[in-house]
């Protein structure tokens, strides 16, 4: 499922025959737990969300300290905050499992259950005080991610999937959920919508040279990028993202969320992994159109 994050490289990755595969259905197969122990961990997550929640926006449109990192992105102490207090949550509570995340890295890279922090999806957002940021939270058991929390508290939503349960969504008040999302049923590519984080980034990218031609093929295109284009697409409203320069705790939590609400995810190669620098997600349907447009030239 993922590669560079962990110990041991070939438990993450998955068959071409896997790739090739979607559906509610079939997301349920790849679960690695039982129904009682997936939701006794969403719920935690939802919990660690409700907090992280309450820390991102004590510091939302505030005045920041912005600091640069070494790899020339940005961080905040909210996206620090908020990264300790979900990872001294999950410690106390399963002192066995392992961590990815964004600002401290990785502690117990081969232990059975890693859980993927972004503490602060959509940094840039936050500084700017537009209000699509979001913290994700993903849970992965034996190589296979098993449920995903996308809470975006400025924004009052929140959606969430865990393997067999399908894919949800809900006002943070409680008053607009939760109800059941589902990827659109178009399968045109004359009616799709496709959306991407940056057109400046995928199009200088080696990786999709049909990227222009592919949004001359397409009904609308949009840049809305983060984790707010995988939410569309999971909720129909969409029917493509196109992503590079992506790390895992990008997408863990999203691709349990698309693949849950009947959805598609792989790289550019067509290989069902998050942390290969590239990520297509799609409503299932127009996967195999869409990717050969963004491989083909002209």
């Amino acid at each position: 499922m993922t590669g560079s994050t962990g110990a041991n490289e070939a438990r993450f990755e998955a068959s071409i025959a896997d790739a090739v595969a979607s559906g509610p259905a079939w997301s349920a197969t790849r679960a690695r737990a039982s129904d009682a122990e997936l939701d006794a961990w969403l719920a935690f997550a939802q919990a660690a969300c409700d907090a992280a929640d309450a820390v991102a926006l004590g510091h939302f449109r505030r005045d920041l300290e912005v600091l640069t990192k070494p790899d020339h992105s940005f961080v905040t102490a909210a996206d620090q905050a908020v990264e300790r207090l979900i990872r001294e949550r999950i410690l106390a509570t399963y002192p066995d499992h392992g961590l990815v995340g964004e600002e401290y890295g990785t502690e117990a890279a081969a232990a059975r259950r890693r859980w993927y922090i972004d503490p602060i999806d959509g940094t840039h957002n936050f500084i700017r005080g537009v209000p699509l940021f979001g913290t994700l939270l993903a849970l992965e058991v034996d190589g296979e991610l098993q449920l995903g929390v996308v809470s975006a508290p400025a924004l009052r939503e929140r959606w969430y999937a865990r393997r067999g349960g399908g894919a949800w969504a809900v006002g943070a008040a409680g008053n607009e959920g939760p109800r059941p999302i589902h990827v659109s049923a178009i399968s045109a590519l004359a009616d799709a919508q496709v959306l991407y984080g940056s057109a400046h980034d995928v199009e200088t990218s080696p990786l999709a040279p049909g990227f222009a031609g592919l949004l001359g093929e397409v009904w609308r295109d949009r840049g809305f990028g983060d984790f707010w284009g995988y939410a569309l697409l999971a909720e129909g409203a969409a029917e493509a993202v196109v992503e590079v320069d992506l790390s895992a705790w990008d997408m863990a939590a999203p691709l349990v969320l698309v693949e849950e609400a009947g959805g598609r995810v792989t790289d550019f190669g067509g290989r069902r992994l998050i942390d290969s620098g590239s990520l297509l997600a799609t409503n299932g349907l127009l996967h195999e159109a869409v990717l050969a447009r963004l491989l083909t030239a002209g």
